[in-house]
Parts: structure tokens; sequence; C-alpha cells
């Protein structure tokens, strides 16, 4: 494999999102009196949107009556703190240094809708910028869906089988694999302890962000 391209998932991949993720959720519970959650719920399912933190915090889940309402409410108070404690986990910059050392063009492929994407990803302090942003509604189709995959690679003019994709959830790796692409579990996000990356369909996994250098060819 010639690697050209590195596209990341973003929340529990390069970012650390599960503080504001998780403080939005809590300040939602709060206004309805409801218990707090603490970081060690919240993480695991952070990478599974305002769905799943909805349905764990109140359970609530996408056929309840309110569940539309929780998700605007929800959605709301995110707004408010999206970009407050989210931080780029560690060693991050540094891959990306060494990629652009290289010539390999990054780039970022994420459910989370554009309207965060677009403020957020200028904020995070990225020693180089993405060749391309795809967010969860750039296309018609969200992960596991290929469509964000192909999309960016469109767009950065790259097939498919030269790019490797680096993701913390079950969806990324059957995204990425479906669509050609080496898939590389991040052993550091919000997975769960009854998860089962073991099953999920990943070419590796790696514990620290530097560690993807040594699957470059």
């Amino acid at each position: 494999m010639n690697t050209q391209a590195v596209l990341f998932d973003l929340d529990g991949t390069l970012a650390d999102t599960a503080l504001d993720l998780g403080g939005a959720l809590n300040s939602l519970l709060r206004r309805h009196g409801l218990p707090e959650k603490s970081m060690s719920e919240v993480r695991p399912v952070a990478s599974h949107g305002a769905g799943g933190l909805i349905l764990m915090g109140a359970g609530i889940g996408k056929n309840h009556p309110q569940y539309a309402q929780w998700r605007q409410d929800y959605l709301a108070e995110y707004e408010r703190c999206f970009d407050c404690e989210t931080v780029l986990f560690e060693g991050v910059n540094e891959l990306i240094a060494e990629l652009g050392r290289r010539g390999i063009q990054w780039g970022i492929i994420t459910n989370k809708p554009h309207t965060f994407t677009h403020r957020l990803v200028p904020k995070l302090g990225f020693v180089t910028a993405p060749a391309v942003v795809v967010s969860g509604d750039t296309c018609a189709e969200a992960k596991p869906s290929t469509k964000p995959m192909h999309y960016a690679c469109a767009q950065i003019g790259v097939a498919p089988e030269r790019c490797i994709y680096v993701g913390d959830a079950e969806r990324d790796m059957q995204a990425g694999k479906h669509a050609g692409m080496f898939s590389v579990l991040a052993d550091w996000g919000y997975i769960a302890a009854d998860d089962r990356p073991e099953n999920w369909l990943q070419d590796c996994r790696i514990g620290a962000p530097l560690e993807l250098l040594a699957h470059l060819s």
C-alpha cells in the first residue's frame, strides 16, 4: 500500500470532546431534575452522539415521543459549550506534522454536524489544516455508510485503497473497510466495556496516535 492520505474520525480519535459533550448532557439533566452523569459514564458513549448520550442519561431512546425535543434541547446546550474544554489527544499534532513531512495528506470524516465542525476544527490548534473535513450531514448518509468516505477521497483526489482511516467506533471500521480503506482502530478512544472491538472490521489497532507511523508505507 502506497499511503497517500490518512483520514480520521474526530470525537474520541483526534479530539477529546467528552467533557463538553458530558457538560451539555448534565446541564440538560439538571433542568429536568435528573441526576448528573460522571465522565466515566459519559466517555464510553461519547462517540454515539446526542442520541446515545440522551439514552444513557435519561433513558429516552429515538422511538420515545419526547426524544425530538430532548435532542433539540441537548444540541442547544452543546451549542453553549462545544469548544470550552475540548482538546486534541496527546501525540495528534506530532503525527500530523510527520504526515506533512512525508507528503501525506490528512483529513477528517466525522458524524458531528457541520454546524459544530466548521467552528470547532479551526479552534483545535492543528499544526496544519486538514485537506478535507466531511461532517455527518455533508452527504446524504453518515457513517457507517461509505458515502462520506468516497466523498472525502474525491475532494482530495486520492483513491480509497491509498487511504488509511482511523477511528474509535464500530461504524468507523465498517465505513472504512467497506470503502476499501486500511482501517485502524484508535484504542484510546471512546470504547465501552461491553463493546467487542476484536470483532470489528479493523485491519489493526493502535494504542496512541504516533503508533500509526509503523503502518505507513
